[in-house]
């Protein structure tokens, strides 16, 4: 780990607009204090997705601030993380401590309930990276 706190969360996949940004709220809502979480796409869309700002804020996060952005505009700091959302090739290296790829399926054609579910792993998944020292 890179010697300084918070840590340092950055979470990719292609569009910037589901997965990724709401594993940068989960970690904002669950590592208020003990980390810095950013998001970014290789193939930013421009717009956070609806259905994402709405399955945040029935849990009580509002991710309406956040805004959908490359990874070429990530600042220029050294991340203790990087996760990708399952992107594949598709996601190009952002230099970190550590990297890991959780593998989870785009949410973007699935239904309602389905939608819930990826939001949900993605939470346990962001809590649990929070939680390990």
């Amino acid at each position: 780990m890179v010697s300084r706190s918070p840590r340092r969360l950055v979470f990719v996949c292609v569009e910037n607009s589901n997965r990724s940004q709401m594993a940068e709220a989960f970690a904002r809502l669950y590592g208020a204090g003990s980390v810095e979480a950013f998001s970014a796409g290789s193939r930013p869309s421009g717009q956070i997705s609806p259905r994402a700002i709405e399955a945040m804020r029935e849990i009580g996060y509002d991710p309406a601030t956040h805004h959908s952005k490359s990874i070429d505009s990530l600042p220029d700091i050294p991340f203790d993380y990087v996760i990708t959302m399952g992107c594949g090739d598709e996601c190009p290296l952002v230099p970190a401590v550590r990297r890991e790829d959780w593998d989870i399926p785009d949410p973007k054609l699935m239904s309602d309930q389905e939608f819930r579910q990826v939001r949900d792993l993605i939470g346990q998944k962001v809590k649990k990276l929070i939680d390990t020292p």
